[in-house]
């Protein structure tokens, strides 16, 4: 069974950003430099900018991709 989108964007947000919620990491970066935290925040928008993109079943291979990866 595929994932939803909103399903593989959280499963992936987990991944990334731990329990930390992806805006707060961006504001991390922000407090440790200014030029750090706006490439934070670039790297934000094209993870959900590709989220929104990317075919549900596409999303869902990589994270079953991901998750053997990490068995390995």
């Amino acid at each position: 069974m595929t994932l939803s989108k909103q399903e593989a964007k959280q499963q992936l947000e987990k991944l990334i950003f731990d329990n930390e919620l992806p805006q707060d990491w961006v504001q991390d970066f922000w407090g440790m430099s200014p030029t750090l935290g706006e490439t934070a925040a670039k790297l934000l928008e094209v993870f959900e900018a590709l989220i929104e993109s990317c075919p549900d079943a596409k999303l869902d291979d990589l994270l079953q991709n991901l998750s053997e990866d990490s068995i390995e």
